[in-house]
């Protein structure tokens, strides 16, 4: 422990024994938490720029008074997040689990049902497709997010967890083991508005194989405050103020983040958000493009005349309104008058645009964000031309996309084993009604997890099935192998398709039983 992490846990101990520690400004105000401040907002500051919730533009008017004005922006936080998170978890990814079978085992078909369906069913009830790919995408944006399971109505849930929600308390080389999630609540007290906090503090003890959740409950009248330690049954009348779960293997809840190293702050797990060493780019962009628009909007064609020529003298016949005289439409802006001076003439004013330079400008900016961020070039920009492309030309122009994608879906991977494996060993637990939702002990029978990611975007679908049926013809690739890579089949799924397949044969076989031998058995699996 450095010096100044040894002063601030003494000033931090010093606070609860003076009897100040149940009043809490921020999160890192409490004492068993040793996160920097600047990680909570820099956090923040993501979500602020994912929300495209830019500050304000000043500038002096004609007149030479100070105004603001919201500025035009293009968003483009949300918009690389939600390209990402499309590329890597999209309707084609399917996920699969059985047991894992040695090769001189048999698999119990009905065990592997039993098990594939009950996560099916878990995930659909939690309609986890559309979840996951919404929170993946404020994942990147902000650097991290997690999901945990949790029982309720004899059910199993799943609740999602975003980096403002998360803090970790301890951490290994591999992955965070104890953290402390943040959830909020808003309710009208006497016409008052009140905000609740909720804090669980998840200790993992991987020795014992045990999660210790202790709940602490704070109210404020402030929304970026804490507040004040108040009772659990503020929350919930049913809320505990302890619960151990044992016979876990890893913390229940799993932590997605965002590939690379946390340079802001070194030593935290903690992930950074795509655009956090982008901000600059993105700020020049939204320049660029704030001043165009706005260069757009006043650049107007105008003319200016005399005042007496808006004020007509002679009346028109036929005219009922305005006393008989003719006027201009209300909303017309192109005529301005100006105050009558001997020899004034009409003057018409033509802005030039100035879009060549505005776009040029706009596209550099884009380029180099789509450089820092690890987007193939043509990911923002629109300069380039659209031509008809093969799928290898499209695979090799995305290669960017395609390697920063596939850091990300090793993250997810993780993520995606973790929570898994929680939710099967939180079911095999006896905590619904004293009974188990799932008779499989996962730690004493290992599973085979399979996730496919479909990457038809980067792949040649058809010229990757065709080269790939070659090569199983000429007895280089199994069938199996062929299956799983084309059709995104577990390996399980993919035997049964291979021999249903050849029971189909057999059974529309014209030869006679003792015949069939002479021809072969119409190949293996493999």
């Amino acid at each position: 422990m450095t010096l100044i992490d040894s002063l601030k846990s003494f000033f931090k101990k010093g606070k609860v024994k003076a009897g100040m520690g149940n009043y809490l400004k921020t999160i890192t105000d409490h004492p068993d938490i040793n996160l920097p401040t600047s990680e909570i907002l820099r956090i923040q500051e993501d979500l602020r720029y994912y929300r495209n919730d830019m500050k304000k533009v000043s500038y002096y008017n004609t007149y030479n008074q100070k105004k603001e004005r919201k500025p035009h922006t293009l968003a483009l936080t949300k918009q690389m997040s939600r390209q990402l998170a499309s590329l890597v978890f999209n309707e084609g990814m399917t996920i699969s689990i059985q047991p894992h079978v040695d090769e001189k085992e048999t698999a119990n078909t009905q065990e592997n049902d039993e098990l594939d369906q009950f996560i099916k069913k878990v995930l659909a009830d939690n309609n986890f497709n559309q979840n996951y790919e919404e929170n993946l995408e404020l994942g990147i944006a902000t650097g991290g997010f997690a999901v945990r399971p949790y029982i309720e109505n004899g059910a199993i849930k799943l609740a999602w967890i975003g980096a403002d929600q998360f803090v970790p308390l301890d951490s290994n080389t591999n992955e965070i083991t104890s953290a402390a999630i943040v959830n909020k609540r808003t309710v009208s007290e006497r016409d008052t508005t009140v905000w609740y906090s909720l804090l669980e503090f998840h200790y993992y003890d991987e020795v014992a194989r045990t999660e210790t959740i202790e709940n602490e409950v704070y109210r404020s009248e402030t929304a970026n405050e804490i507040g004040q330690n108040v009772p659990l049954s503020n929350w919930d009348k049913s809320l505990p103020e302890k619960v151990v779960l044992s016979g876990l293997s890893r913390p229940t809840f799993a932590y997605f983040k965002m590939p690379g190293k946390n340079n802001f702050a070194v030593e935290s797990p903690l992930g950074v958000g795509i655009s956090e060493n982008a901000k600059s780019i993105i700020d020049a962009a939204n320049i660029a493009y704030d001043q165009f628009v706005r260069e757009v909007q006043l650049a107007k064609r105008r003319v200016f005349v005399p005042s007496s020529m808006i004020r007509p003298t002679a009346k028109q016949e036929g005219n009922l309104f305005d006393d008989g005289f003719p006027k201009f439409d209300e909303d017309e802006d192109v005529f301005m008058q100006f105050k009558d001076k001997e020899g004034a003439n009409i003057t018409q004013v033509d802005t030039t645009i100035r879009n060549v330079q505005y776009t040029a400008t706009l596209q550099y900016h884009l380029h180099a964000l789509e450089n820092n961020v690890g987007l193939s070039q043509g990911t923002l920009t629109t300069d380039g031309a659209i031509n008809d492309k093969t799928a290898t030309e499209v695979v090799s122009d995305n290669s960017a996309t395609y390697r920063t994608r596939s850091s990300i879906i090793t993250q997810c991977e993780k993520q995606l084993y973790g929570l898994i494996r929680s939710i099967l060993e939180l079911a095999n637990l006896p905590l619904f009604e004293g009974k188990t939702l799932l008779n499989y002990d996962i730690q004493k029978n290992p599973i085979d997890i399979n996730l496919h990611f479909e990457d038809g975007v980067f792949v040649d679908k058809d010229a990757q099935a065709k080269q790939d049926m070659l090569i199983v013809q000429q007895g280089m690739m199994p069938k199996v192998e062929f299956l799983q890579r084309n059709y995104g089949l577990s390996e399980e799924d993919a035997k049964r398709w291979i021999q249903e397949a050849q029971d189909d044969v057999a059974n529309n076989d014209p030869l006679p039983k003792e015949q069939k031998g002479m021809f072969g058995d119409g190949g293996g699996d493999e």
